[in-house]
């Protein structure tokens, strides 16, 4: 007789039951605080914001394509159920605010889930994002989740996850993490230094403007005119000082002083500090973990692009199209085999106005080989190959005649019977002209 968790043990990796002596059965909590996280980056910051905001923008842009079939056989597919739930996955959202809400949990948090929601045996009818904040994973006994947690106002859900094939309702994104086996690191989390120093350079610009724009200062009594102040006369200056000189509107206001009170500035200026140009090398930092190029963000200094054209290409190569593959990864493994065998997602880059110039260079390189048959070149440039067999040849760049038939042009590149229009224009004479010479040459002729 064959025990049942006999297969399982075959499976799972050895290591995994290691990882879950410590945690098995357990909720392992993230090893942070996300809405600090969120609060000081996304909500307080405005590189990160815009940065964030970008890259989940661009994502939500690129639509779904769906084929069937692998290889030759691969065809693609307009109309289908998947398709249209990937265009509204749930009555709150569509495909765009969706994906870029995926994106963006995926950025802040290092984990994205998805919930799919439906019959429990057939394809979902909706799907359903779930802030990462609110979710825990229970570490399982074979190196993958038991199930995953969500609460919300002192209220748990939970849902199972097949301990040999770790799937379940809940699809959990999760980026790199080099000491956590259970949940991905944020880019905030490596950026975490470069926004407070970004978000303490705004409250000290802030705190400046607040306090006429001059640098702190002391009221110095002299001594030779007066004893000093008590506590009343201390806190009716102070509080006058706050009220009257104190706050943008009040910049430039002269300061009244008297009984022997004279003001002494202390501390250093901004050009001293240097403020402006470590904000700037902040929010660059903040650029750079995010996978941003600072000039897209109007961050000025050191710009590695030479254009904007060339930035935005860099973005989408290096940051956007790496997310949406990842992302493409995990739904063709946890969504699309529901709804039939051989199917398989892939995004339409061909709308992407930031790639054409890639495009235009791919195919002027395809068009210009002469060692690629005519279907080898449709595939490569993304078409389906010709009807009976019509591509199965190669082109050669002399009249794209076909490689192997018997070059029978003359040394003008003509074919037997074939005119040069060129040709015989330069030797047909002007019509009403003798000799075809003009006016003047004619004239002198008659002479």
């Amino acid at each position: 007789m064959k025990m049942p968790w006999k297969k399982i043990e075959e499976k799972v990796s050895k290591a995994g039951k290691l990882i879950s002596l410590s945690f098995g059965g357990k909720a392992v909590f993230t090893p942070r605080q996300y809405d600090k996280l969120a609060e000081e980056s996304y909500q307080k910051n405005a590189v990160a914001y815009r940065a964030i905001s970008e890259i989940g923008k661009c994502a939500a842009s690129v639509p779904f394509l769906l084929f069937k079939g692998e290889g030759a056989k691969r065809e693609e597919i307009d109309s289908h159920v998947l398709l249209d739930l990937l265009e509204r996955p749930n009555p709150l959202q569509g495909r765009g605010s969706f994906i870029k809400s995926i994106v963006a949990f995926l950025l802040i948090a290092g984990n994205s889930y998805i919930e799919r929601v439906g019959p429990r045996f057939g394809p979902p009818k909706e799907l359903w994002p779930k802030r990462p904040d609110r979710m825990k994973v229970i570490a399982g006994e074979f190196g993958v989740p038991k199930a995953y947690e969500y609460s919300v106002g002192g209220q748990t859900v939970e849902w199972r996850v097949s301990p040999t094939k770790g799937l379940s309702n809940i699809l959990h994104i999760k980026a790199f993490h080099p000491l956590d086996d259970w949940y991905g690191m944020s880019a905030i989390e490596a950026a975490a230094f470069a926004i407070d120093q970004h978000n303490e350079a705004g409250k000290w610009n802030m705190s400046r403007l607040q306090n006429d724009a001059r640098p702190s200062g002391a009221l110095i009594v002299d001594p030779k005119s007066a004893t000093g102040l008590d506590d009343d006369q201390y806190a009716r200056l102070k509080a006058d000082i706050e009220l009257k000189y104190s706050g943008s509107g009040n910049a430039g206001l002269p300061l009244l002083l008297e009984g022997g009170l004279d003001w002494k500035e202390m501390g250093l200026s901004a050009v001293d500090m240097d403020w402006i140009d470590g904000k700037h090398s902040s929010a660059r930092e903040i650029a750079m973990v995010l996978g941003m190029p600072a000039q897209m963000l109007g961050i000025p200094g050191d710009n590695t692009h030479r254009n904007m054209e060339e930035a935005r290409l860099w973005l989408w190569e290096q940051t956007i199209i790496p997310l949406l593959e990842m992302l493409l990864g995990e739904l063709n493994w946890w969504l699309t085999p529901l709804f039939g065998e051989n199917l398989s997602l892939a995004f339409d880059l061909d709308e992407v106005p930031a790639l054409i110039t890639r495009r235009h260079q791919l195919w002027d390189k395809v068009n210009s080989s002469d060692f690629l048959k005519v279907d080898e070149k449709r595939e490569a440039t993304g078409y389906e190959p010709l009807e009976d067999d019509l591509g199965d040849v190669v082109l050669v760049a002399k009249k794209n005649r076909v490689l192997g038939e018997e070059d029978d042009t003359n040394e003008d590149g003509l074919a037997p019977g074939e005119k040069d229009d060129d040709k015989e224009d330069e030797e047909k004479p002007l019509k009403g002209k003798p000799n075809g010479k003009g006016d003047d040459d004619a004239a002198a002729n008659s002479k």
